[in-house]
């Protein structure tokens, strides 16, 4: 039996708000502009979405909207795309839930934190992932020591590997060294670049995917850059890749999804503001995204 893929190049989506004083913050999600950007991903050559992730601001969510958030990639994807649905909670039994609710409203695979809000041991990081994998599909587990303070290290993956349905790791630890050590502790799974600025050398050294941040603002060229480094291109690959860097860096900054929803507004798409308790950026940030993708455009031949 062959294992579930969940590779390629899967956007973790950026949500749109508009203005409503009823809703919470005064933002409702716009549920039309979300499906149109999840349509616009996929026929610009990604292989499919993650709704409900960091960058889809989950935590900001009633449990409303995110259950519709995920449905409304679902249903926009339908058969041209995957959809991985993030299930990230505090515990296995949120997190178990909302794999529950993703399982029937259709999706393909699972990305899923360690406990969130706290500090989880090896048994408890064991425990909530056999809680989400029970439910069937494909799971992708998720580590970013950075956000959750718990890191799934080669030697705790090679365990969670066991897992019946676990299937990949999203890596975002930043250290590429540890692509290589996955894979040699865990070979049979798969392991995904999670963060932009180290993306070419994870993919160089096996990395199956890129579950990524800034093809919410150039997907067709963040595709083509996955497509050159899979296929050994490397003097193209790293040329595409140099420009974009300083740009792509800020997918592993606190400031990650303003500076990403800026670079959407910058290339004529619509980023729109962020729910609390993320704030603007400050007029010094601010100019140094400008900065960065004004750069990464230019390289690209876009105004």
């Amino acid at each position: 039996m062959s294992t579930p893929d969940l590779g390629g190049v899967v956007v973790a989506t950026a949500l749109p708000y508009r203005a409503d004083a009823s809703a919470p913050a005064g933002l409702a999600v716009d549920y039309d502009a979300y499906a149109e950007h999840c349509r616009w991903l996929v026929d610009n050559g990604c292989r499919g979405v993650g709704p409900n992730g960091s960058l889809g601001e989950y935590s900001s969510l009633t449990d409303e909207e995110r259950r519709r958030v995920a449905r409304t990639a679902i249903e926009t994807v339908g058969e041209d795309g995957i959809v991985v649905v993030g299930v990230h909670g505090p515990g296995s039994h949120q997190a178990r839930y909302w794999a529950e609710v993703a399982a029937e409203d259709g999706a393909d695979g699972l990305l899923c934190l360690p406990p969130t809000m706290y500090r989880a041991n090896r048994g408890e990081v064991l425990a909530h992932f056999e809680a989400v994998a029970s439910v069937g599909l494909p799971v992708m587990v998720y580590n970013n020591p950075i956000d959750t303070k718990v890191d799934l290290t080669p030697a705790l993956l090679a365990e969670i590997a066991r897992i019946d349905n676990v299937v990949a790791v999203k890596e975002f630890s930043g250290d590429v060294r540890r692509v290589l050590e996955i894979r040699e502790r865990a070979p049979g799974l798969d392991v995904i670049s999670g963060a932009d600025d180290v993306v070419l050398e994870s993919l160089l050294m096996g990395a199956t995917g890129w579950f990524a941040g800034f093809p919410n603002v150039f997907p067709a060229e963040s595709v083509r850059l996955f497509d050159l480094a899979r296929s050994g291109k490397i003097e193209e690959a790293r040329a595409l890749y140099e420009p974009l860097v300083a740009a792509f860096r800020w997918d592993s900054r606190t400031e990650f999804v303003q500076a990403i929803k800026l670079g959407m507004d910058l290339v004529g798409r619509y980023g729109g503001p962020c729910r609390p308790p993320r704030g603007p950026l400050t007029e010094e940030h601010r100019e140094q995204v400008t900065a960065d993708m004004r750069r990464a455009l230019a390289s690209l031949g876009v105004e």
